[in-house]
Formats: structure tokens, C-alpha cells, sequence
């Protein structure tokens, strides 16, 4: 009589595959599936984060040249609806007197903020002195 036992090597490699197979099943599940919602409750470091990214974000626009831009659009609509009959008569003209002009406009901007630039030193070392004597006397 053969004594047949009870768990053979063919049986515990079914078991074993159907246990790995069961478990990569659900470590996919867990990778590919859908994440679990974000908690309700608000993080006060998120929220504050936020806050400042968006405050710097209002502040970067806020210090955006909105006014010169418009300038610089105006000037070049002027530029393109000028008559096209100057240009006939020579085509260098415009762009020299253009350019002229610009150089002109730009060396007068340049005068006007090394004046105020050269306004803002003297005040500020006048007020040092002040300062300084008003130390010495005390």
C-alpha cells in the first residue's frame, strides 16, 4: 500500500502561485488605482503658502511697466499708420528721423533721472551731516 501523501509538490506550487498572483493584484490595485480623496480639514502651512504665492504674484503685476508698454504700442501704431507717401520720396528718411528722435527722447530720459538720481544724493548726505552734527552736539 502507497502511502499518498497529503500535500505534494505540484499542490503547494498551485497554492504559492495563486498567493503571489493574488498578491501583485493587489499591488497594482494599490499603484495604478485611484488615490484616496485629500483630508477635509485645511493645512494652515498650505493655506499661508498659498497666500504668498499669490500675494507676489499680485505684486510682480503691480510692478509690471503697464504705462510704458502702452507708450511703446501707441508709438508703433503711429509708426505703421504713417502716410506712405514719405516713404516714397526716401525710404532712409523716416527710420534716421525715427531713430533720431528716439536717441533724442532717450538721452533726455537718461539728463532727467541723473538729475533727479544726482538730487536724491545731495539730499541724503545733506540729511547724514544733519544727523552726524546733531550726534556730535549731544
Amino acid at each position: 500500500m502507497e502511502s499518498r501523501s497529503r500535500f505534494s509538490y505540484k499542490g503547494a506550487t498551485v497554492v504559492m502561485c495563486s498567493i503571489n498572483l493574488f498578491l501583485s493584484l493587489l499591488l497594482l490595485r494599490g499603484f495604478l488605482g485611484v488615490a484616496p480623496p485629500p483630508p477635509l480639514e485645511a493645512d494652515p502651512e498650505k493655506a499661508e503658502v498659498e497666500k504668498f504665492i499669490k500675494e507676489s504674484e499680485e505684486m510682480r503685476l503691480a510692478m509690471e511697466p503697464v504705462e510704458l508698454i502702452n507708450r511703446l504700442r501707441m508709438l508703433e501704431q503711429e509708426r505703421n499708420t504713417e502716410p506712405e507717401n514719405l516713404s516714397q520720396n526716401d525710404p532712409g528718411r523716416n527710420s534716421r528721423t525715427a531713430a533720431a528722435d528716439l536717441s533724442k527722447r532717450l538721452h533726455d530720459l537718461h539728463t532727467a533721472n541723473d538729475a533727479n538720481g544726482h538730487k536724491a544724493v545731495e539730499e541724503w548726505l545733506r540729511r547724514k551731516i544733519e544727523r552726524d552734527r546733531a550726534r556730535q552736539q549731544h
